[in-house]
């Protein structure tokens, strides 16, 4: 890897896919060096990342190019970085032992009246931590546990929820369902550094990021000794830093004990209540170091099949966790000869409150549009109602997703009547209502019609395999693992399969993280169908690539044809 002065490019002619691989064998090697505790070798690696040509033009797309949230100014003002401004900030990248203070924004917590915190740092700022997040990551992925689920490559909310659900589908358990206290704000900045253990350079980098205060307004915030401001690109990893070594020391304790942890919101799990008031004692000791507490108003003791202080069940992650008492009939059964019934079915379904903050958007979304066409309606609430089911799809669903069908349908109707005061019930049916699949729904003439909730096929998710990480190499369980994501659209995963997981453009294989959009081969401007025969999946910034391209053979054929 070229360490040296940067080869004459343009921004938009760099060679990304040799740029990529070359990045990735270098994070390969720290996380197999990592596998094998040898410390030397990881800091010698992380090292040469950090100064390489390739690791600071790929860290400079990631906050400049890729990232969604791009146009989010720091202090500084500046949310949009040009080619060329992109090139100059890769080619003078170091890791400065300075920051700059960050914006603090706030923004809704889903369903509560109070507001989170972002801290938003300079573009200069965010690149510095991508850079470090490239060094970082492979060497922490090697080590992290394997039932810590949040913010890491590869791993999802939904295999938090399979991970309980083996836990308890064969035997009914107590269960702690904790949270932990402002965690982002109160990790203790001398415990985390201490817990890096990392070289001299990016430890001061880390400290200055820490340290660098808070912007609201006008009013500059001096840096407390706790905190990683939310909305730093290598805040989420430092996070999941500070808690790692919870789930092993609760195993040291009571082995049979079984943590499953997402970010801040953990549960431990055991047959028998003493282990579990046993447990609560030991994660509140061992998070004291940190800086960190339990918050009482949210940790609780629960069953998942008895009543337990007047609750069955717990919520995670927006799903309900629960079983019922059955018959023998419906039971569900051992998962060893001789398969015996065992008086109980595990359900977990959407919560009460995410369907009621579903229906609530709906509600929202329906009587702020009144003025829409019904065609332009049914486009606002197919996005909302697809991505919100198919988040829901790898539970049992069936029947919250009936609930959500009827009640989004009287909600209709009170639009449709809305707008016909003086019309019969009759008319405003005949006129917004069509037959769609055999069956009455909310339509046009032309056949545009609402997806209902129903549509969304229900299937089991597959839990991530161990410990395994997308730095380990395994090209060929990753895509596999990628063409099975429930929140991927439908269109995104026939493409995926299409193209065995690879972008048609530079040919690297997707993966959870990227940013993939869906391009037209032959662009419609130019006479191109908007059919999957015409589609393919690209990386965002190879869609750029592509973008530009067309555009320049579409003014080549302006000239030629007008020279005609």
């Amino acid at each position: 890897m070229n360490t040296g002065q940067p080869p004459m490019y343009k921004w938009q002619d760099l060679p990304w896919k040799r740029i990529e691989r070359q990045v990735f064998k270098l994070q390969k090697r720290i996380y197999q060096a990592a596998l094998r505790g040898d410390r030397q070798t990881i800091h010698k690696l992380q090292k040469l990342l950090i100064n390489s040509w390739s690791a600071r033009c790929l860290a400079v797309r990631r906050v400049a190019q890729d990232n969604r949230g791009k146009r989010t100014a720091g202090i500084d003002g500046v949310k949009h970085l040009s080619p060329r401004q992109r090139l100059e900030l890769a080619q003078t990248l170091t890791l400065s032992q300075t920051a700059r203070p960050v914006r603090r924004i706030w923004i809704p917590k889903p369903g509560k009246q109070e507001k989170r915190p972002l801290g938003i740092p300079v573009m200069r700022d965010r690149a510095e931590q991508a850079l470090v997040l490239l060094a970082l990551e492979p060497e922490w992925e090697a080590r992290f546990e394997p039932n810590s689920y949040g913010f890491r490559p590869g791993r999802s909310a939904h295999d938090a929820i399979e991970a309980i659900f083996q836990a308890i589908c064969q035997k009914p358990k107590y269960v702690l369902d904790a949270d932990i206290a402002q965690c982002f704000d109160r990790i203790d900045h001398q415990a985390l550094l201490d817990k890096l253990d990392t070289f001299p350079t990016l430890r001061r980098a880390i400290r200055a990021w820490l340290k660098a205060g808070v912007m609201e307004g006008e009013t500059l915030f001096p840096a407390k000794q706790r905190g990683t401001p939310q909305g730093g690109v290598i805040s989420p990893l430092l996070a999941n830093i500070a808690l790692h070594g919870l789930e092993e020391a609760v195993a040291e304790v009571h082995p049979k004990a079984r943590v499953v942890r997402y970010a801040d919101d953990l549960v431990v799990l055991h047959e028998d209540l003493a282990v579990i008031h046993q447990m609560k004692a030991v994660v509140s000791e061992w998070l004291a170091p940190m800086g960190l507490e339990l918050k009482p108003s949210k940790t609780r003791i629960v069953h998942t099949l008895q009543e337990h202080n007047e609750q069955v069940g717990f919520d995670f992650l927006g799903f309900q966790v629960r079983q019922f008492a059955t018959g023998k009939n419906r039971s569900g059964k051992q998962s060893y000869p001789p398969y015996a019934p065992l008086g109980f079915k595990t359900i977990i379904q959407p919560s009460k409150d995410a369907c009621i903050r579903h229906y609530r958007k709906i509600t929202h979304l329906v009587k702020i549009h009144l003025s829409l066409s019904q065609e332009q309606l049914i486009a606002k609430l197919n996005s909302l109602i697809r991505g919100w089911t198919r988040y829901y799809s790898t539970v049992s669903s069936k029947n919250a997703f009936d609930r959500l069908i009827a009640l989004t349908f009287y909600r209709l109707w009170h639009w449709a009547k809305r707008r016909h005061q003086n019309k019969s019930s009759a008319w405003i049916a005949n006129k917004y209502w069509h037959r769609d699949q055999g069956s009455w729904n909310f339509a046009t003439p032309e056949g545009v019609s609402l997806y209902l909730h129903s549509h969304t096929p229900i299937w089991r998710h597959t839990k991530v395999r161990g410990t395994k990480s997308p730095y380990d190499g395994d090209w060929v369980y990753w895509a596999r693992r990628l063409a099975r994501y429930p929140a991927l659209p439908t269109r995104v995963v026939n493409l995926l399969k299409r193209q065995d997981g690879k972008c048609a453009s530079c040919g690297l294989v997707f993966t959870m993280e990227d940013w993939t959009e869906v391009d037209h081969l032959v662009p419609t401007s130019m006479g191109g169908r908007d059919c999957y025969a015409n589609w393919q999946l690209l990386h965002a910034h190879c869609h750029h690539q592509k973008t530009a391209q067309d555009r320049r053979i579409k003014q080549s054929v302006a000239l030629v044809t007008g020279a005609g």
